[in-house]
């Protein structure tokens, strides 16, 4: 007799909730890096790039703002970001608006074995400068690239 899908997945889920409340299955804590308040509080670019712990990041033709990422931007609202970093043993990805009230727009750790791939959107108050930061062992790396703003991003 074959047991369906359904009742199969239910009968896990029941018997998963039993063990939960006698005992023998407890949840872990979840572990999470904590949020770094000076690099998304910081205002220029030489106090964000220091509370990341990047501020002797080196300029790399290794790390690449890929498509979709404009040069011109139509509604700064959403503006799609993506980076590729090809530099060995990239762990974090961050993106900076320069012009933003708020510099670090995004901040991604890279799980090891996979590639150094990001993709997001930003909101972009007016034409900038966006810096991709990468991090690789204990160096950081950085590319830089202007996206023109055409209609702002200020919701007006």
């Amino acid at each position: 007799m074959r047991l369906p899908r359904r009742r199969f997945l239910g009968s896990g889920a029941v018997l998963l909730a039993g063990l939960g409340a006698a005992g023998l299955v407890r949840a872990g804590p979840a572990v999470a890096r904590p949020w770094n308040k000076a690099a998304f509080e910081a205002r220029t670019l030489k106090d964000t790039l220091a509370a990341l712990g990047g501020e002797n990041a080196t300029e790399s033709k290794d790390i690449e703002f890929v498509d979709p990422t404009p040069g011109v931007a139509e509604n700064g609202d959403v503006v799609p970001i993506a980076v590729s970093s090809k530099v060995p043993g990239t762990r974090w990805i961050g993106i900076l608006v320069e012009k933003n009230p708020v510099m670090l727009s995004a901040s991604f750790n890279i799980p090891e074995r996979t590639e150094a791939f990001v993709s997001t959107r930003v909101k972009m108050v007016e034409t900038s400068g966006v810096i991709a930061v990468a991090k690789a062992g204990e160096k950081y790396f950085y590319a830089r690239k202007e996206i023109q703003v055409t209609q702002c991003g200020c919701g007006g």
